[in-house]
């Protein structure tokens, strides 16, 4: 085969696969289900959904740039670690849509000033940033939040409609 045969064969694969990865479905939640607890693994880079103790989806997510260890005050980039809430919904939100988290608890607010510093808050489960939708699952290729945790565009539409705000969220190393 040719250099240029054996280039164009690659070129070709390299598109197709990538186009599946694009166009692959999203897992839906069904209607009527009412998410009751999410679990967040930081170092798999999942994010469970449960409803009456029974895993109903599981999403790949972005995270802070930083994803060593727990948040220690703002600007570390770091996604917090430990138990919170859903403490508000945003439809509106300049990262399409968002799931307000807790954040931050008085741990995290005594952790912040051990280093004499602000201890930020803000954090949020959120879609893309409006107008970058399109670029859907490539997203997860990198951190590139400042502590928040982000899905499609599509995935926290579906994760908005049956997330009830006061539901814990748990997040792990």
């Amino acid at each position: 085969m040719s250099p240029k045969k054996i280039f164009a064969f690659a070129f070709t694969s390299i598109v197709i696969g990538l186009t599946i990865y694009y166009f692959y479905p999203v897992q839906k939640i069904q209607e009527g289900i009412i998410i009751d607890k999410i679990v967040v693994f930081k170092s798999k880079h999942k994010l469970l959904a449960y409803s009456n103790r029974q895993l109903i989806v599981t999403y790949k997510i972005a995270i802070g740039k930083n994803q060593n260890g727990d948040k220690q005050y703002e600007g570390d980039m770091k996604t917090p670690e430990g138990l919170y809430t859903i403490n508000n919904k945003n439809p509106n939100s300049e990262f399409h849509k968002n799931l307000g988290i807790s954040y931050p608890n008085d741990e995290d607010i005594a952790q912040a000033r051990q280093h004499s510093k602000p201890v930020g808050g803000d954090i949020k489960i959120h879609g893309l940033k409006d107008k970058l939708g399109f670029i859907g699952k490539f997203h997860r290729w990198r951190d590139w939040t400042n502590g928040c945790i982000a899905l499609t565009n599509e995935e926290i539409d579906e994760l908005y409609k049956h997330t009830p705000i006061g539901i814990p969220i748990e997040i792990l190393k």
